[in-house]
């Protein structure tokens, strides 16, 4: 009779150290969404139609962002400085 494979237990698994803290994907994160924001406002034809709300999407990113980077920088959500 076949024996199934040996499933991992959770002891087996390693995560790989991640090289990049989280606060600075977080501000690339902030630096992408600014500059999504500028091209919807440059650009007029991506406010016009019934996409007037399109403006609001970077916006809300810029908010979470911003929330999310003051979360981090005060040493709060930080797994060993993550």
């Amino acid at each position: 009779m076949d024996q199934l494979p040996r499933t991992p237990s959770p002891t087996d698994i390693t995560v790989p150290e991640s090289r990049v803290r989280t606060i600075v994907v977080v501000r690339w994160g902030l630096l992408l969404w600014a500059v999504a924001l500028l091209v919807v406002l440059l650009v007029p034809e991506l406010r016009s139609e019934g996409r007037q709300w399109w403006v609001w999407v970077p916006v809300a990113g810029l908010v979470g962002g911003a929330l999310g980077h003051v979360y981090l920088a005060r040493g709060r959500g930080n797994a060993e400085m993550a």
